[in-house]
């Protein structure tokens, strides 16, 4: 079965684990959209939770013949993936004292707040930069995924240039040429168009250049922007950290694009059957000992069922 976020928190009882479900969804554009294929289940006692799938390399073809004559035989090039659903979120500790203080905002609320906003920054860093032969316990991201393939686009020498004002004016019709020929090497619209925050701005004042820019609000009262109809998302920064998700190279000055389709046929999240991916568990003060601990987690991981249902765009400079 496939679910959203959405959907999973309708599965729930709890009104806490709603709450924690909610916050997951309305500050991750990415979270909030992505489908989940829940078809993972445990086997031998749960040491290998491995979803697999086949990525379909190449597009399938067609021809006219003539009478008395066969078809020229040509397959879809497809190759094996697997992917094991990863563990991954933080906990805390109060102690009762604390708890039981109040104010304005709960130690408990504070703390649960800012566990939740720390594992969604770590789901957008894992989406991207993930590599498990780097860290076992995560999943491959689509730097890895999209490297060498035939969606990474403008990979040589040619640097688009978005540094200034005046670049913008005088690149954006380059730019905007090059992306939609970029979007249209894809095997359909691209449902987000992603990057770091300076990326963001410089897209932004590209498509309203070109009267292609677009405002809405979202379910949760946020403003979305979007190219045409394909709306921008802003990736952050890492967890506990300041450093964006998507580099800016130092020297150079350039940055990355990224861009999928979120669909069980393109690339979509991957998680336990019969279980909500996001769970939570509060500081119990009921029973003795000094301090108590909370906990968030979320057990997940992406799969990239066909190689051009994402794609990479390198060396934009913007600054």
């Amino acid at each position: 079965m496939a679910i959203t976020l959405e959907e999973a928190r309708k599965n729930v009882q709890d009104a806490l684990q709603m709450g924690v479900i909610d916050e997951f969804r309305k500050s991750n554009w990415i979270l909030d959209h992505i489908t989940f294929d829940d078809a993972v289940s445990p086997t031998g006692g749960g040491a290998t939770p491995t979803y697999s799938y086949t990525r379909l390399k190449t597009q399938p073809t067609a021809q006219f013949r003539e009478i008395n004559t066969e078809y020229t035989p040509s397959e879809v090039t497809k190759e094996r993936h697997s992917v094991d659903i990863k563990v991954f979120g933080g906990s805390y500790q109060i102690d009762r004292v604390i708890a039981n203080m109040g104010g304005i905002v709960s130690e408990v609320e504070l703390q649960q707040t800012q566990k939740i906003k720390a594992a969604q920054a770590l789901f957008n860093d894992t989406f991207i930069n993930g590599d498990g032969a780097v860290d076992s316990n995560a999943f491959d991201g689509l730097e890895k995924a999209l490297a060498g393939s035939s969606t990474e686009y403008n990979t040589g020498s040619n640097v688009v240039d978005l540094s200034t004002s005046q670049a913008v004016t005088d690149n954006y019709q380059t730019f905007l040429d090059m992306l939609d020929e970029f979007l249209g090497g894809l095997d359909g619209t691209p449902s987000f168009i992603a990057g770091n925050t300076k990326l963001i701005s410089k897209l932004r004042a590209c498509a309203r250049r070109a009267s292609m820019y677009q405002r809405t609000m979202s379910d949760w009262g946020t403003q979305v922007e979007s190219y045409g109809n394909i709306p921008f998302v802003d990736l952050g920064a890492k967890p506990g950290s300041n450093e964006d998700v998507v580099k800016t190279d130092t020297t150079a000055g350039t940055t990355s694009l990224y861009v999928a389709r979120l669909a069980l046929d393109g690339l979509h999240g991957v998680s336990y059957a019969g279980v909500a991916p996001v769970q939570t568990w509060l500081p119990d003060f009921s029973t003795a000992g000094a301090v108590k601990t909370g906990e968030v987690e979320m057990n997940a991981a992406i799969a990239l069922k066909a190689s051009k249902a994402a794609g990479v765009f390198r060396n934009i400079k913007v600054k």
